[in-house]
């Protein structure tokens, strides 16, 4: 099939991709950006220095942001690129579902661009039902990525 993605469809196995570098990594990003769409979540999940961040500065990067002005957004929460077209959360520092509400995360969850949300398993509850989820993991100086969709 001519649509298909090499990258994407290693990611969505039960090997996953291995990822040996943060450019590969930067690379699974780009290539995920290029089969979601608005309304995508994509729930991600991890150890500290898994490649999430970096994950989501490639798929930020083929959307038309500028990598470079992505982070992470483990202290305001929530970060919003392209007007909104991209909104990158992040669960690490809250505590509490009702901290979820309080903060109105619901805004940001049903927000019509992609959604991306890392430590998603945090709140599993919160979380869009259709979101994809994706796991990362730390192999010696290497990340693998697996995922799946709804």
């Amino acid at each position: 099939m001519a649509n298909r993605n090499p990258v994407c469809d290693k990611i969505f196995t039960s090997e996953g991709l291995l990822c040996s570098t943060e450019e590969e990594t930067l690379a699974a990003g780009r290539a995920l950006a290029e089969i979601v769409g608005p309304g995508v979540s994509l729930a991600l999940d991890g150890p500290l220095g898994a490649g999430k961040t970096c994950f989501v500065k490639g798929l930020a990067e083929a959307m038309g942001e500028n990598p470079a002005a992505v982070s992470s957004p483990t202290f305001p929460i929530v970060h919003e690129y392209l007007e909104g077209a991209l909104v990158h959360l992040d669960f690490y520092r809250v505590e509490s579902e009702a901290e979820l509400d309080e903060l109105g995360i619901d805004d940001s969850l049903s927000s019509p661009g992609v959604r991306v949300i890392e430590w998603a398993a945090k709140f599993p509850h919160a979380l869009p039902a259709t979101a994809w989820h994706l796991v990362f993991t730390i192999e010696g100086d290497a990340r693998r990525i697996r995922g799946g969709r709804p």
